[in-house]
């Protein structure tokens, strides 16, 4: 007998973890798999034997968003992040574009894949122009049905989150399992305890941030806007901030402006604002904030028409941060003034010359 997913299965005999996978139906490019709590390397699937008692996970990416579902320090300096303005056409002209982790990217729209049917991923993906798709880790379906990865367009970059973590150390797990499947050290850390309201904890997120740092990740932490933490996490090896605007998947927008506004000024890292934005103008006043990109998921998703929300918000985005590029104009506190000269046409009292 063995255990698989957290079931008791019949097992014929002694098999490698590839034949094991292959008689599941499981692509073995598209999972991870614990033996025993170990994490096996894809290239020795075909080599580690699985035996009676043996107790295996299979995962394998989903649609990626916040769930409440659960799942099994010296500091250092952030390094490879920066906001930059690049020329790329021999000095005629510049191009808009941040960095993450050494990875330079145009568009600042990141989109999270949750909610969505499989065959409205690609639709949205290249309606937004997104460059970077939020991914989830759960317990692969039995017989290696459709796989989420199978409708990302070539070239998106993934960003598996660690939605369901409770604590860092169920953060650090599905981030480690999750490079295992894409091969990627790109991680959105979720740590998340609070199943009501959905504020990720940020003690734990910088411990987090800590842990996964030191082992090479570009790590990418979802928090609650507080300076302390964000200075924490920025130490810590972070590439950037992912404040929310509110509560995930609340549409609400950004109930967090001046929190976040602090963050924008304060920390010298890109500030990526995440989870509660709800409308294509709420993510243009996010950039015109000076926020280096926005991530959507449920505003598009739950949309009437979701290949035109998602350009919507992509052209809100650009419209946003060209306007923080340009200068806002000035606000008055107090009084007006007329756009348009009053003296010429008009004499003391009203008469007209």
């Amino acid at each position: 007998m063995i255990t698989v997913n957290g079931k008791t299965k019949e097992f014929p005999g002694e098999m490698t973890i590839k034949e094991f996978l292959e008689a599941e139906g499981q692509k073995d490019s598209y999972v991870a798999v614990e033996l025993n709590e170990v994490i096996i390397p894809r290239e020795n699937y075909g080599k580690v034997r699985i035996g009676d008692g043996d107790r295996i996970e299979i995962v394998s990416f989903m649609g990626g968003g916040s769930a409440n579902e659960p799942s099994g320090s010296s500091m250092q300096k952030p390094v490879g992040t920066q906001i930059s303005h690049v020329r790329e056409d021999g000095g005629k002209g510049t191009e808009d574009v941040f960095t993450l982790g050494g990875h330079t990217f145009s568009s600042r729209f990141i989109l999270g894949s949750g909610k969505y049917s499989l065959e409205l991923i690609d639709a949205a993906v290249k309606h937004a122009g997104a460059q970077i798709i939020t991914l989830a880790l759960r317990r692969a379906n039995e017989g290696g049905v459709a796989n989420i990865l199978d409708y990302i367009p070539e070239g998106v970059t993934l960003l598996p989150n660690t939605s369901g973590a409770r604590n860092a150390e169920e953060a650090v797990r599905i981030a480690r399992l999750s490079r295992e499947i894409c091969r990627s050290d790109f991680v959105k850390v979720e740590v998340i305890r609070d199943s009501k309201y959905l504020l990720p904890d940020n003690y734990e997120t910088a411990r987090a941030v800590e842990m996964l740092a030191k082992e090479g990740f570009v790590v990418m932490p979802y928090m609650y806007p507080d300076l302390n933490a964000a200075r924490d996490m920025a130490n810590a090896g972070a590439a950037c901030i992912m404040p929310l605007g509110a509560p995930i998947g609340s549409n609400k927008g950004i109930c967090t402006k001046e929190f976040i506004q602090i963050l924008i000024d304060e920390i010298d890292l890109p500030v990526i604002v995440d989870a509660g934005i709800g409308r294509p103008s709420q993510a243009c006043e996010a950039m015109e904030m000076g926020a280096a990109a926005v991530m959507a998921n449920t505003a598009i998703a739950t949309a009437g028409d979701i290949p035109a929300m998602a350009e919507a918000f992509r052209m809100a985005i650009a419209a946003g941060r060209t306007a923080y590029l340009s200068g806002l104009g000035r606000v008055m506190e107090r009084g007006a003034s007329a756009s348009s000269p009053l003296t010429g046409f008009l004499q003391d009292g009203g008469e007209n010359i």
